[in-house]
């Protein structure tokens, strides 16, 4: 039987065809723009960036930071497409640095994406309380650490059921979540512009400066811990390398996929956080950390909705469409971690990977698929644990491993094609003799964020 452009790509990497390839190029770029969700990442961070640093963070930080992020996104199309394969980072650095390199980039991956799961799974299931609490006063008065656990593991159970479902019914839902994001996203713009009374000017949204951090020296220390907004919105984008034994045309595909999923999310996400900041009139509160005051948290996207909306019609649709753009990513963000399971259980770098590989005749790694859930669980149980705040801090403090993790493990190829210089033999899709700058660049931005 002859093999198609794709399966030759496949075996000449090393392996056979088993999942199914039933992605289009647009499925591909859609997992991580769904993955990425500026429904999630702007709403649930968007308080780590108001305490440090204010608008200043979000208006100049913002684009600044995705810029470096988009280049780093170029860096690992170009290795995408030399290297087509689900285990797509950890392979790239076997490829170029040996099997130790693969081991350490593969474990940091994994690792990363884990904690991914878990912490969208747990920000969705916050928000799914917080949309509840809008309906019934009973309900915000008893909120509780608990229940928000056990929403928590009614989303990881639905999104695993639909994950293992099949391939196909993933790739149809990815599509369908970009448009709920762009119109979603969208709505929320409007509703922004429109109903406030009143609006912030142009001048303070790029010039104001807030420090609730606890901290001083503003420039050097608080607001650079104000780009985390940034970089933790935009991640997950190698969700296009580990689906691309399940997309055709990987290697033009999953390349497009990373780079155009980095730069539609930077332009709409930026709007939409210029609109929460055009909608912050009332400061005092927003910045209050008194829950008599602002039940919601000090800085907040909420105390920004509540405030500037009310508690009515159009917060709650806010409220709406947010928690189901973080239901579609958290569906993606499973999708992804189970590939990234399977492809580097199929090299032997998991305990127990023969479990882990196994692929049903719907060419899903269901097994794999199931741990990366249960392992979301283990990770989230110290949100069981209420800090004096009320805030489940211990979580917190696990989950931000998250965007350490996983961009280290873009760092070590990344670095590694860099050393390689003209030895490097490139795909079809590349960034020719740009690489020499823009890897570099890309090293050092994830050396300094990391710290």
């Amino acid at each position: 039987m002859s093999l198609s452009e794709d399966e030759r790509r496949l075996a000449e990497l090393g392996y056979k065809q088993e999942l199914k390839r039933n992605w289009s190029g647009f499925s591909n770029f859609a997992i991580s723009f769904s993955i990425i969700s500026i429904l999630a990442g702007c709403f649930t961070t968007f308080g780590q960036a108001w305490n440090n640093g204010g608008p200043i963070a979000i208006s100049i930080g913002w684009p600044v930071i995705s810029a470096f992020i988009l280049i780093i996104g170029l860096c690992m199309s170009e290795l995408v497409s030399a290297y087509p394969t689900s285990g797509g980072i950890y392979w790239w650095a076997a490829k170029m640095g040996g099997a130790k390199a693969g081991f350490y980039t593969g474990w940091l991956n994994l690792i990363g994406l884990f904690a991914v799961v878990a912490s969208v799974a747990y920000g969705c299931a916050t928000f799914f309380d917080l949309a509840f609490s809008t309906l019934s006063a009973d309900w915000a008065a008893g909120y509780s650490l608990q229940r928000v656990f056990v929403m928590f593991l009614v989303i990881l159970v639905v999104i695993s059921v639909l994950n293992v479902a099949s391939g196909h019914l993933m790739a149809t839902l990815n599509n369908i979540s970009v448009w709920w994001h762009v119109f979603g996203a969208a709505i929320v713009i409007g509703i922004l512009l429109i109903v406030p009374e009143k609006h912030q000017s142009l001048n303070w949204m790029f010039t104001e400066q807030i420090n609730n951090s606890g901290f001083s020296n503003y420039w050097f220390y608080v607001l650079p811990l104000g780009f985390l907004l940034t970089q933790y919105t935009i991640t997950g984008f190698d969700a296009s390398a580990h689906l691309s034994e399940e997309t055709k045309g990987a290697h033009m595909s999953a390349a497009r996929g990373i780079w155009q999923s980095i730069f539609y999310s930077a332009v709409g996400g930026y709007i939409l956080l210029l609109a929460f900041l055009y909608a912050a009139t009332n400061t005092d509160v927003i910045n209050s950390f008194d829950p008599a005051v602002n039940p919601y948290g000090g800085g907040s996207v909420i105390a920004v909705l509540y405030t500037s909306l009310g508690g009515g019609f159009a917060f709650k649709l806010v409220m709406l469409i947010s928690t189901a753009g973080q239901l579609f990513c958290v569906t993606a963000c499973l999708t992804s971690c189970s590939r990234m399971m399977f492809a580097f259980s199929r090299d032997g770098a998991v305990p127990k990977s023969a479990s882990w590989r196994k692929v049903n005749d719907k060419g899903t790694p269901v097994n794999a698929v199931l741990v990366s859930s249960v392992l979301g669980v283990i990770l989230t149980l110290p949100a069981l644990w209420k800090s004096p705040t009320g805030a489940p801090t211990a979580f917190y403090a696990v989950v931000s491993v998250c965007v350490i993790s996983l961009y280290l493990a873009f760092m070590i190829p990344i670095y590694l094609r860099w050393k390689a210089g003209g030895s490097f033999t490139a795909g079809e899709w590349t960034n020719g003799k740009k690489y020499k700058w823009m890897n570099a660049i890309a090293v050092a931005e994830i050396a300094i964020i990391s710290v």
